[in-house]
């Protein structure tokens, strides 16, 4: 019922998120009175407030990206097809050097455009870990690319 009603106002992962941090929240902090009302107008307020506040971020995160992207973009129309192929086979050597688990789970959820529930179910894991793995795959990418970083960003924009 609480899923049904978040569900109204953001997609069903993070509906389903939204009602399990209530959830939990509420285990957590089971020995505050925190209730005044029923539980049931509680929990629906508590869910309201929560959707409010990821949509709030997917906002601001959205208008950040937007911005990001649209400098990057003006860059990427300066650069040559040569250096377009050499970014590709940067990436790609970057990519293929990935512990295969991160390799995995960054290909499927990057380039197969699959969520990380989608991903956690064909590599039978949980989409935490799923999340967890495409994390740690950022964080070497943007080590081991951190030169052509800029650059990379649009060329895989520009890509699909």
């Amino acid at each position: 019922m609480l899923c049904t009603y978040c569900y109204r106002f953001v997609r069903l992962e993070d509906a389903e998120e939204i009602v399990q941090d209530v959830m939990l929240w509420l285990w957590e902090n089971r020995e505050r009175p925190i209730i005044e009302y029923s539980l049931k107008q509680y929990l629906f307020k508590a869910v309201y407030h929560r959707c409010m506040t990821r949509i709030a971020q997917n906002e601001v995160k959205q208008r950040a990206d937007t911005a990001y992207y649209e400098r990057m973009f003006t860059m990427l129309q300066e650069v040559d097809i040569y250096q377009i192929n050499e970014l590709s086979k940067h990436i790609q050597r970057a990519i293929n050097e990935l512990p295969p688990t991160y390799r995995e789970a960054f290909i499927m959820h990057r380039f197969q455009n699959l969520s990380y529930k989608e991903a956690a179910e064909l590599l039978n894991v949980s989409p935490k870990t799923v999340d967890y793995r495409i994390q740690q795959a950022l964080k070497i990418l943007r080590v081991k690319l951190k030169d052509y970083l800029p650059l990379i960003l649009m060329h895989l924009l520009t890509s699909h």
